[in-house]
Formats: C-alpha cells, sequence, structure tokens
C-alpha cells in the first residue's frame, strides 16, 4: 500500500495543474550523454558519433521512472560546428505517463586561439506527453481495510496527450586539458498541462546546469599504460530542485573508473571500458537518505561509438573530457 501510493504521489507530480511542477529525467552517466547535457557538445567527437543510454531508477519500487536515450551527432565542416539527433522516452508508473522528446541540435565551433576553443548549442524539441487513466489511483477509492477497491469519483482531463514544442541553448569553452561550460533548458516554458482552460496552466521549470572539469595525465613516458584522473563538478537547477555532484574519474588503459558524491542523498560508482572507438559502462547509484532499502538505487548503463572518418584538420579540436 505505501509503496502504491509513493508511485502515486511521484506520477502525480508529473501532470497535475498549476501548483506540481515536474523534473527532468536525470541520468547520472553524464559525459556518456552529451547532447542530453549540453546541446553545445554536438559534433565534439567529429566524427559521426552514436550514444545509447538507459536508467532504472528506484527499481524495488515497481514501475517508477525507466528512461531510454540514443542520439547521433558529428562535426559538418561546411557548417563549421557540429549536427546532433537526440531522442528520449521517460516511463513513470509503468507507463502511466510516458513523455517522448526529439531534438535537433545545431553547435557552432569558434577557435578563438591555437589552444582554446568556444562551442554555442540550440536545440529546438518537439515533446509529447501520454497519460493513461485507468492506471491511476485516487484518495476515494481507499478503503481503510481493503485498499483500492472503489470506483473514483474522479474526471479525466478531455485529452490524454499533449504534445508542445521546446527550446534549450548552451556553450563550452576548453583547452588542451580542461573544460567548462553552461546550458539552459526549457527556454520558453512550455505549458505540459492535459488540462485545458484558465486553470490548466503548469509550464515546465527552466532546467539550469553548469559544468566543469580537467584531465591530468599522471603518465609522461608513453612506453607506461596511460593513467588519466578528471576531477569534476556539475551544478543543476530546475524550479526548487538543485544538485551537487563532484567526483572524479581515473582511467587507466582501457579501464575508467569513476566516483561521485550529489548532495547529501546518494554517491554513484562507475566502470567502464572504452577500446578504440567503443566505450560501455555501468553505474549504480547508492541512496544514503532514509529510502535506502526502498528503493534498491539506480542503475545505468551507456553504450557508444564512434564511427571512423577523414584526418581532421588542423583548425579543429576535440574536447578532453570523460566518456562516462
Amino acid at each position: 500500500m505505501i509503496k502504491r501510493i509513493l508511485l502515486l504521489t511521484l506520477v502525480l507530480v508529473g501532470f497535475a495543474g498549476n501548483e506540481a511542477f515536474a523534473q527532468d529525467p536525470n541520468f547520472t552517466q553524464f559525459y556518456a550523454n552529451p547532447l542530453y547535457l549540453n546541446p553545445a557538445f554536438a559534433g565534439t567527437a567529429r566524427c559521426p558519433r552514436i550514444c545509447l543510454n538507459y536508467r532504472n531508477q528506484w527499481p524495488a519500487i515497481a514501475g517508477t521512472f525507466v528512461t531510454m536515450s540514443a542520439s547521433y551527432d558529428q562535426h559538418i565542416r561546411a557548417l563549421s560546428g557540429g549536427i546532433g539527433v537526440l531522442v528520449t522516452q521517460d516511463r513513470a508508473g509503468a507507463g502511466t505517463l510516458n513523455t517522448m522528446n526529439a531534438s535537433f541540435i545545431y553547435a557552432y565551433q569558434l577557435n578563438v586561439s591555437r589552444s582554446f576553443s568556444l562551442k554555442f548549442g540550440l536545440q529546438a524539441t518537439y515533446a509529447q506527453r501520454t497519460l493513461d487513466w485507468s492506471k491511476l489511483n485516487f484518495g476515494d477509492q481507499i478503503d481503510p481495510r481493503y485498499g483500492f477497491v472503489y470506483e473514483s469519483g474522479e474526471t479525466p482531463p478531455s485529452g490524454l496527450r499533449r504534445s508542445f514544442a521546446d527550446f534549450s541553448a548552451g556553450f563550452m569553452g576548453y583547452g588542451e586539458h580542461f573544460y567548462f561550460g553552461a546550458a539552459v533548458n526549457h527556454l520558453t516554458q512550455p505549458n505540459q498541462s492535459f488540462w485545458g482552460g484558465t486553470g490548466g496552466q503548469s509550464p515546465l521549470p527552466m532546467k539550469i546546469t553548469a559544468h566543469a572539469g580537467a584531465s591530468i595525465p599522471l603518465t609522461r613516458n608513453r612506453f607506461q599504460t596511460p593513467t588519466i584522473i578528471s576531477p569534476n563538478i556539475l551544478y543543476q537547477r530546475q524550479q526548487a530542485f538543485q544538485q551537487l555532484n563532484i567526483g572524479m574519474y581515473i582511467t587507466r588503459g582501457p579501464i575508467v573508473g569513476g566516483l561521485w558524491y550529489r548532495n547529501r542523498d546518494s554517491f554513484i560508482v562507475l566502470l567502464g571500458i572504452q577500446q578504440n572507438a567503443f566505450r560501455i559502462g555501468y553505474s549504480y547509484d547508492v541512496t544514503l537518505s532514509k529510502l535506502t532499502n526502498a528503493t534498491a538505487g539506480s542503475h545505468e548503463v551507456s553504450l557508444s561509438l564512434v564511427i571512423p572518418c577523414k584526418k581532421p584538420s588542423r583548425r579543429f579540436r576535440t574536447v578532453d573530457c570523460p566518456s562516462f
């Protein structure tokens, strides 16, 4: 019973009227899903890049949040920047609330000097949200002894599907061994409410992201297995929700390990393998709050492939940031 009520509360936050606001899905392998983190990442690998991501949040509470994404991006010399396509799907409450986004991204690259570059990204998104009313439970259905046994008197909205356009922007600056950037999602704060009329206003709040890091090689001898440490910081804010992630990656040869601390809520453990153009990673979010035993943490898997292409011109510089 407690799990069903908690699940109902979480789903209702996603589509309620003018008092509740949804929070964007969150991936913890930030750089394994670069276009989702910041549209300015489009084309930073130069060659065509394909990224696939899967996240299952709180699996012990059946049917809570399952999020998937797929993206493609590459640098186009004739456009002086990169283009990208990003598709995400989020399922809350075993399909009670489904969100599908399809985005097109362009990121202009400006080489300020031989050692420093800037990128500016713009993102246009078509979003669609679908509500399965038959899977919802309400307070007037609850019997004190037998649980959800009554018919609800709640009236469903006139439409159970909501579509809208959404826009985002971001920038990045990077040199040989450092990088920083920021992004703002939902610039126009589109209305995502299923209810029409003046009472059906539920603007999607802006999400602000800021991130920075460095790549520090520990081995100088080319005959030794390369070892690199990468300290990172990432901050996100959306409406009343805010999140600060501080962590570090350690790369030795093809093996990547990572550890992040998020607010006082959880920490993230990562293990990845990168071999030439192929990368695969797994991460687990360990919950530190009182929900530890009820959620079973969060699981995330990422795959990426960079398709070989022609040698870059001397004017092109890739971003030396983590792969996960």
